[in-house]
Order: C-alpha cells, then sequence, then structure tokens
C-alpha cells in the first residue's frame, strides 16, 4: 500500500495521532509534561512544580509535539543549554502515541531548535537496553561516547547502566 494511502488509513483509525505538529512549551504545559514524564518509565517521574520550574528557567529549550488538534501534548523534550552545548535532560512520547513516528517528528524539530540558538554539540544518556531509543538518537547521528555502571535506578529497587551519547551539530 502506497504511503500516502497508508497515512489516510492512520488518520481514518487513529484521527488523535494525524497529523502532528511541533511547538515550544511554557509552564501552562507542567501538569502535562509531568504526566508524560510518569509513562517513560523511569524510577520517579517528575512532579508539576519541577516541570514548571525547568519550563521557566531561561537555560531551558523544550518542544512539545501536538496529536491532532490536541493543546496537550503526546509527547516532550527537554534539553539544558550551556554556551554551545546542551543535553538532553528528556524525551518522552505517551503509551498511545509511541510507534506513530512522534518521536522522530519531536528529535527533528527539537535539534533545528537548538541548532537555531547556536548549540554545536548535543549529549544525552539512554538507559543502557532501552533499544528503541538507541536506535532513534542512531538514525539523528548520535554515537556512544562513554558508560556510566549502575547509574539509573530502576522502579524495582535494581541499577542499570547509562550510555553516554553526543551530537555534533556544526
Amino acid at each position: 500500500m502506497p504511503s500516502s494511502a497508508m497515512d489516510w488509513l492512520r488518520r481514518l483509525l487513529h484521527p488523535e495521532s494525524a497529523p502532528a505538529r511541533t511547538g515550544r512549551l511554557d509552564v501552562r504545559h507542567a501538569r502535562h509534561v509531568a504526566a508524560l514524564h510518569h509513562q517513560g518509565g523511569f524510577a520517579r517521574g517528575w512532579e508539576p512544580g519541577e516541570c514548571a520550574a525547568l519550563l521557566a528557567d531561561p537555560a531551558i529549550i523544550s518542544e512539545g509535539v501536538f496529536a491532532g488538534n490536541s493543546p496537550h501534548p503526546a509527547g516532550f523534550v527537554i534539553s539544558r543549554k550551556a554556551a554551545d552545548e546542551a543535553e538532553i535532560l528528556s524525551i518522552v512520547v505517551g503509551r498511545a502515541h509511541r510507534r506513530d513516528g512522534l518521536g522522530r517528528a519531536l528529535l527533528h524539530a527539537h535539534l533545528g531548535q537548538l541548532a537555531a540558538s547556536g548549540v554545536q554539540h548535543v549529549y544525552l544518556e539512554v538507559e543502557d537496553g532501552n533499544l528503541p531509543a538507541e536506535q532513534l538518537y542512531r538514525h539523528f547521528g548520535f554515537r556512544e561516547v562513554g558508560r556510566r555502571k549502575n547509574y539509573y535506578a530502576k522502579s524495582d529497587g535494581s541499577r542499570t547502566g547509562a550510555v553516554t551519547m553526543r551530537l555534533d551539530l556544526a
């Protein structure tokens, strides 16, 4: 089936998943960002107050992806910028929208926003073994530059490693 036919079928069956648009987030989105972060599989999700503080911080660059006509983000990415570098602090797409291509659209828009703000190097850490996330990052050109043993706490009390990745934008 041609791609345009698949897009039409997806919109018919899942109207909330298309079209997707991206845009900056602000403190009005804090509650929804916190709810999404809790879906991210982290041992401790961010609370709305923490999200509001991050979104109000001038060093933070954020992007949301919005499905259909929803005013609430279906996913987000938040980075902290310092000079010509940025670290992606978190990226999450809500469970209901995973595998809809929103993560790719979100990261594409965010990297463009970082580059436009003068960022030359982007760093992130991803849980070792999170293959879908690693594949997404590698698709955009991120490469592994290090590993941290027992970095992430898991909800069951165990710990797992992190893969540190870097992307050069310039």
